[in-house]
């Protein structure tokens, strides 16, 4: 039980995880973005996600069902996806729904637009959200 994938070869490992999972992953921090829950809940639900892909690691390649290392390292990988997903979903929301107070500034992040500044009013807006 103690070494990281023991059974599993790395094409094993990277279709599953990061193929088959990292998809599923990407598909829910999607949705929970556009949702407009916040980023803990891609925990909760990877967490569950991660055990989904150690039983189909277990169900298919006979790999061990029961190991901590890789449990971890798989729901490692499937919150990282998510929170990409969630990052990229929510930076699409601000700059789509708010455009005359934001701007995409890169894939991930937003700013204030230049002439949303100018007024004291919309300030106040930027700051709350922020």
């Amino acid at each position: 039980m103690g070494e990281l994938y023991a059974t599993e070869t790395p094409l094993q490992v990277l279709f599953i995880t990061v193929i088959l999972g990292g998809g599923a992953a990407a598909l829910a921090g999607r949705a929970i973005a556009r949702t407009w829950r916040p980023t803990w809940h891609l925990v909760t639900y990877m967490a569950l996600l991660g055990a989904a892909v150690r039983f189909i690691h277990f169900a298919l390649f006979e790999g061990e069902l029961l190991s901590l290392p890789s449990y971890l390292m798989d729901t490692a990988v499937l919150i990282a996806i998510s929170a990409l997903a969630w990052r990229i979903a929510r930076t699409t929301q601000m700059v789509t729904q708010y455009h005359w107070l934001f701007e995409r500034a890169s894939p991930l992040t937003w700013r204030a637009r230049d002439d949303a500044m100018a007024d004291p009013k919309l300030q106040r807006d930027i700051a709350r959200m922020n």
